[in-house]
């Protein structure tokens, strides 16, 4: 009976692995997020948007032209109920066509971005989020201006700085190591919150000057 017993023990690991196995190197889905679904996000903007889609027959964008001394605008697109827990992938493409002058996202007081990409999961009341920034000057690589209080956690992430401007840049993204390397202090058994959306911003209000960019290319893969 003991015999049996570890026997079936041993079956019951077997499949386990197996099946974490093939869930790690099957190849993965991708859901688009398409650029008509993202809108204002009102309690963050500014009364005049400043973005228009444009129907380029290889792929529309979406394109963004802050001008000053306009107020700042955010446009937003939820992820499905049903991705929430399953995404392993985040990519998009954007492409910088006029960098705010001076911008620097790690220095106070020039913290303006040609181009913003938000990735944010909520759990309870509380919202966290990665500001994935294509800026003018700040070092690429770096991550600064944190907030941290009861209802927000927030890092911003220097992806891209500088030019050439007006090409397209594809970016990807693990959000599940990203929450647990900027939110949890890197321990990979952390239990990550629902992804709940992604948002975008081009503003120049801080340095007030013109920006502008491009963005496209949004894809969930799990």
């Amino acid at each position: 009976m003991l015999r049996t017993s570890l026997n079936l023990a041993a079956l019951c690991v077997l499949l386990i692995c197996a099946g974490t196995a093939a869930q790690e190197t099957r190849p993965l889905q991708t859901i688009p997020i398409d650029v008509h679904s993202f809108r204002v996000l009102e309690n963050y903007s500014g009364p005049v948007s400043y973005y228009k889609l444009v129907e380029d027959p290889a792929q529309p964008f979406i394109r963004a032209v802050y001008r000053p001394p306009l107020e700042t605008v955010t446009l937003g697109a939820e992820v499905p109920d049903n991705l929430r827990q399953r995404t392993r992938r985040v990519r998009w493409k954007w492409r910088a066509q006029v960098l705010p002058k001076g911008g620097n996202e790690c220095k106070g007081g020039f913290g303006d971005s040609a181009a913003v990409v938000y990735v944010s999961w909520k759990r309870g009341l509380k919202w966290y989020s990665i500001k994935y920034v294509w800026s003018t000057e700040a070092e690429k690589g770096r991550v600064c201006d944190q907030k941290r209080n009861l209802f927000v956690a927030q890092d911003t992430v220097v992806l891209e700085t500088g030019g050439p401007v007006g090409q397209w840049r594809e970016e990807e993204v693990d959000p599940s190591a990203e929450f647990r390397a900027h939110f949890e202090g890197g321990n990979p058994n952390a239990d990550v919150p629902d992804l709940v959306g992604l948002g975008i911003m081009s503003d120049g209000d801080q340095t007030n000057s013109i920006s502008a960019a491009d963005y496209t290319g949004f894809e969930l893969r799990y």
